[in-house]
């Protein structure tokens, strides 16, 4: 999938609502194949990322529909600051898995910031696949695993680490 057509286009007010239920939907499946239907770490019912976190994540960053062919596949949720960025949200509808499309959508947010030398993200410890393609495919490294020991000091909304007490990873990409 090494030529993979996909576009990024501005998330649109009007879209805003169709793009969280897509971001729910994917993370909901990573959940499920990881669980089943006993998951318990939802943020709210029946959600494994809040309303009120993908929000925040959107109105403090930048949205992007991931486009393939004019339909919406995905999205991704990026945070910059001069040479710093963060890599909010990323999805793929469950529909579109495993066909090159997170990878070419990174691909071309490392194209729109050439400024950015060191991304960060996160990712729950059992997204095996997100682990994956953050390490294997786009080069980034564990660098932190914040659990109910180590907490992120950055996270006011989960101090205690509750909804992942088994930890989250967290990845940087240092770019040249």
């Amino acid at each position: 999938m090494k030529n993979m057509k996909i576009s990024l286009l501005p998330l649109q007010a009007d879209d805003r609502e169709q793009f969280i239920r897509d971001n729910q939907e994917a993370f909901n499946y990573g959940a499920m194949i990881e669980f089943g239907l006993r998951d318990n770490h939802f943020e709210e019912d029946d959600e494994i990322i809040s309303l009120a976190t993908i929000e925040e994540s959107i109105d403090n960053g930048t949205a992007y529909r991931i486009m393939q062919d004019g339909q919406p596949v995905g999205g991704i949720i990026v945070k910059v600051e001069g040479c710093h960025g963060e890599l909010e949200i990323l999805f793929v509808s469950p529909k579109a898995h495993s066909k090159g499309i997170g990878y070419a959508a990174w691909c071309e947010i490392e194209r729109m910031y050439p400024a950015v030398k060191v991304w960060e993200t996160v990712t729950p410890y059992f997204e095996k696949r997100n682990i994956h393609f953050y390490v294997n495919r786009c080069g980034f490294h564990i660098v932190e695993f914040f659990n109910s020991h180590h907490p992120d000091p950055r996270d006011t909304n989960e101090p205690s680490g509750d909804q992942f007490p088994e930890g989250m990873f967290r990845f940087e990409k240092k770019l040249p």
